[in-house]
């Protein structure tokens, strides 16, 4: 049976990012349909958002560098608006694979527009990065700054995207784009239900954290203690994933204004270092972390932070969570699910 609902698709809802906001859209009563292949997320995440929301939405099991498989989604359904999560997304992996990361992340982002142009669908919304404003110490960084000279694969397919995105909007005047340029999400969801499940050694700080909190692993690596900081360490900008999802809404809410291209920071605009996660995590849990301190890792920054003055101006939004609440959140989502989605 086919569904004739204007929808969202969520390239990628079953992972950390997605997963959070696919329960902000059904908290607002979106019809929602997730695409995702479970390369990077797990099956059981779907029974979670159900639970938490007491909503259903539609789910299919597809790679969206298929175009035959996307194409089959959007005959089915009518889709008022993509947000575009798919795509590989670890660092290190990316330098070691680059072409992998190219061909994933391009194609798929390449599948959509091509559809949206097919489908007339007059909404995307791009998950970006802060990792496209590259090596710049021109903190706080606005959204005019210069992007590129990105340090890694990952942060370079995210520039090249943007670049992809700009040019598509340009010539498609009506189609309307929402370009989001994360920065350091953190936390999960209140209810414990889900949250960041990396698989292998994790790549981010905070999942790193609660997993030697909880005994997982022996210590944490600071890597950097010599930076022109406050305490030595990197400064980071850590915003809560719900914020960050909310921040989805706010730009589908945005879009169907027309308003054509559009770019935002989504952060707190407060900078964090390393020392003060730990020790906030250390004040929300009870729990000392060990850790140890190591040279500097290439490409890092000293600090990097938003100026998010654009996002709550033009699409009244801003990150309210704290980090005590991110550490908290975090937290329960480890003891609850020692084992991410498999526990």
């Amino acid at each position: 049976m086919y569904n004739f609902i204007m929808a969202i698709l969520v390239t990628g809802g079953a992972g950390f990012i997605g997963s959070h906001t696919v329960v902000e859209l059904l908290s607002a009563h979106e019809e929602v349909i997730i695409v995702d292949n479970f390369s990077n997320a797990k099956p059981q995440v779907l029974k979670r958002i159900e639970q938490i929301t007491g909503s259903t939405f539609k789910f299919y099991q597809a790679d969206v560098t298929h175009f035959d498989q996307m194409k089959t989604i959007f005959l089915e359904n009518s889709i008022e608006a993509i947000i575009h999560f798919a795509g590989f997304k670890a660092v290190g992996e990316s330098v070691s694979e680059p072409l992998k990361y190219y061909e994933n992340n391009i194609q798929s982002t390449l599948v959509v527009l091509k559809l949206m142009k097919l489908f007339n669908v007059a909404n995307i919304v791009f998950s970006s990065s802060a990792t496209v404003y590259g090596l710049s110490d021109l903190v706080p960084f606005f959204e005019t700054h210069p992007t590129g000279g990105t340090t890694n694969p990952y942060g370079t397919t995210k520039w090249m995207i943007e670049k992809i995105l700009i040019d598509f909007a340009q010539v498609h005047r009506e189609k309307n784009v929402a370009i989001l340029r994360y920065f350091n999400p953190i936390g999960a969801h209140a209810s414990g239900l889900i949250g960041e499940d990396p698989q292998g050694v994790p790549n981010n700080l905070m999942p790193f954290m609660t997993q030697v909190a909880i005994g997982q692993r022996k210590q944490l690596t600071v890597f950097g203690s010599d930076y022109p900081t406050i305490d030595g360490t990197g400064v980071r900008d850590y915003i809560h994933v719900v914020d960050l999802a909310l921040g989805h809404l706010a730009a589908l809410k945005k879009l169907r204004t027309h308003p054509g291209l559009v770019i935002y920071n989504l952060g707190t605009g407060q900078g964090t270092s390393v020392l003060q996660l730990i020790k906030a995590f250390q004040i929300a849990t009870g729990i000392a972390i060990p850790y140890a301190l190591a040279a500097r890792r290439s490409g890092d920054v000293a600090s990097s932070y938003a100026n998010c003055d654009l996002a709550k101006k033009e699409m009244k939004w801003e990150a309210k969570k704290t980090i005590q609440t991110c550490c908290e959140d975090a937290w329960r989502w480890q003891t609850l699910n020692p084992k991410g989605y498999d526990s």
